[in-house]
């Protein structure tokens, strides 16, 4: 049990800081870090790095 939070517990930190920097961009925090934890970080990056900022109202 411990081993299974340990394993999960980077994956959640490192995603919630790729919400953290893509909450300036269209996507949003939110859009940016359940991009991150569902298709892992990699690619949680690489959709970061693809989007537009978002508009300034």
């Amino acid at each position: 049990m411990l081993a299974a939070i340990l394993a999960i517990l980077p994956l959640i930190l490192i995603s919630a800081l790729i919400g953290y920097l893509g909450k300036s961009r269209k996507f949003g925090f939110w859009g940016n870090f359940f991009v991150s934890l569902l298709l892992t970080p990699i690619i949680g990056l690489l959709v970061f790095f693809a989007q537009s900022p978002k508009a300034k109202e």
